[in-house]
């Protein structure tokens, strides 16, 4: 089922969200102040590329203070308005019963979106 949900997913709009953020990787890695936020950015690219039969997890290995300062700066340079697309479009594929495994996807991503700092997608069955 996963990989049905990934190859609709792929179809519909996957592939576009997955090179948009692809994109704003290559340009955040262009500066060594960017590059941290371009490493998160790919990690949004690969998981909305094909994100059934994925899930997100927090690191306990994360560098603490330092990712909460990222995620703070990322929150207010432009992750919360990623978060809330991603969002209103999870709210919009909802209200539809066959968009529902959809919007699911869109609210996992929103919430790597909002925090990505110290957050790990791993596979579901581990």
């Amino acid at each position: 089922m996963n990989t049905l949900g990934n190859i609709i997913w792929f179809i519909f709009g996957g592939i576009f969200v997955a090179i948009e953020y692809a994109i704003s990787s290559l340009i955040l890695c262009l500066t060594i102040i960017g590059i941290p936020f371009g490493v998160q950015t790919f990690k949004l690219a690969k998981l909305s590329l094909f994100p059934f039969g994925k899930k997100t997890v927090v690191n306990e290995k994360s560098d603490g203070c330092l990712s909460l300062a990222m995620n703070i700066l990322w929150i207010l340079v432009g992750g919360i308005w990623i978060s809330i697309t991603h969002i209103v479009f999870g709210a919009i594929l909802f209200i539809t019963v066959i968009g529902i495994p959809f919007a699911k996807q869109h609210f996992k991503l929103a919430s790597v979106a909002l925090l990505p700092f110290g957050r790990d997608i791993v596979p579901e069955n581990s």
